[in-house]
């Protein structure tokens, strides 16, 4: 259960964050909740429906089945996500050719073991050897190595992004100090866009416009409305600039202590070791 409500929240975050605010560019805060939710419910619709196709996969397995639905998917992700974090050099157009290339790769091996299917040891599958003849765990090795070359070539073929978009984002500039601009951002954009400012609100700090209309008393149904969807914040007295300024500066401060940065690395070092062994003597 932890799992599927932590894909169904990342699937509802990606989708209100990066699609829904790219067509409802002025959409609120209960808009977006609305619509976060919503697309939780369709997620759900979809995975009931999907249910015959994990039957029909894998034998029935269901482990095999997400291992190999991963394998096939996951790859490309992954390479995009390391790569963008140790490599300042990959740039938007890596980025998206290599997930597109990976994802018709692993799309095309997907839908021809559910053609064919997986077979066994008395009946093979009469999948094509050069599509289905590499184990999936393999497979997903192999993807990932060719998603890494397709984004490090065609970020190497076209105009890296400026340091000024990448301050903290990535591992060289991680500890600079200097003011970061959105890559999506534009003079117009900087220039429509409300004012803000830092409010303290349930002992937190949260960013609400300057200016707002007085709110009437709302009817018992509506504030339990919105207390239950999430959208009923009290507000409370507003930041001085110093204080937004301090704020901002501690937000954005990636420094570590040397002490601590030491005792973490040497215990993640211990725990990869812990568990490159358990997985190598248990396999």
């Amino acid at each position: 259960m932890s799992s599927l409500t932590s894909i169904f929240n990342s699937a509802s975050t990606l989708f209100t964050m990066d699609i829904y605010t790219k067509i409802r560019k002025r959409a609120t805060e209960k808009e977006l909740m609305i619509a976060g939710r919503v697309f939780i419910l369709v997620l759900i619709g979809i995975s009931i429906a999907w249910v015959p196709v994990v039957q029909s996969a894998q034998s029935g397995q269901l482990f095999d089945y997400i291992q190999s639905i991963t394998s096939y998917l996951g790859p490309p992700i992954a390479a995009v996500f390391l790569l963008a974090v140790f490599c300042k050099r990959v740039n938007e157009h890596g980025a998206f050719w290599g997930l597109i290339i990976g994802f018709l790769i692993g799309v095309s091996r997907m839908i021809a073991e559910f053609a064919y299917g997986t077979g066994s040891c008395m009946e093979p599958s009469q999948c094509p050897t050069i599509i289905c003849g590499v184990h999936y765990l393999y497979f997903a090795i192999i993807l990932f190595a060719i998603s890494i070359i397709i984004i490090l070539l065609v970020s190497l073929c076209t105009k890296p992004i400026p340091d000024v978009h990448l301050y903290r984002l990535c591992w060289s500039l991680r500890n600079s100090k200097e003011e970061r601009i959105d890559l999506d951002a534009t003079e117009e954009d900087i220039d429509e866009a409300p004012e803000e400012t830092f409010e303290i609100a349930n002992n937190s700090f949260i960013p609400f416009p300057r200016h707002r209309s007085p709110r009437g008393e709302k009817r018992m149904l509506r504030k339990a409305y919105d207390l239950f969807c999430g959208l009923d914040q009290q507000k409370g007295p507003k930041m001085t600039k110093e204080e937004e300024a301090a704020m901002k500066l501690k937000l954005t401060d990636t420094s570590e202590k040397p002490l601590w940065r030491t005792v973490v690395n040497i215990n993640g070092i211990i725990l990869l070791a812990v568990a490159v062994f358990c997985h190598a003597y248990f396999a």
